[in-house]
This record gives C-alpha cells, structure tokens and sequence, in this order.
C-alpha cells in the first residue's frame, strides 16, 4: 500500500514559503487603570455615603 503522505518539512518550497511569512504582532491588552480608579471612586462615594447615613 503506497504512503500518500507528504511531509511539508521535506518540501523546500514550501517551507521557504511558511518562513517567510510575517509573524502576527501581539496586540497589547489595555490597561486596566481606569476600572481600578473607577471602583476605587465608588468605594470611597459609598462608604462616605453609608457614614453620612450613619451619622444623621
């Protein structure tokens, strides 16, 4: 029975072709800053709220 398979690391063209490629450039996450101060802001409103309440 005949073997069918190609390897494509024995095909110079072909790797030829996939090292030539451009690499995918990672994209960069964005930054998580503004959630943190965000969540920072309601933390302090409602803990001013809730001894405002507290207090009255």
């Amino acid at each position: 029975m005949p073997e069918n398979y190609t390897d494509p690391s024995g095909n110079t063209e072909a790797f030829r072709a996939f090292n030539q490629t451009p690499e995918a450039t990672p994209t960069e996450a964005p930054s998580r800053l503004p959630l943190i101060v965000g969540a920072a802001v309601v933390v302090v409103v409602l803990v001013a709220l809730v001894a405002w309440l507290a207090t009255g």
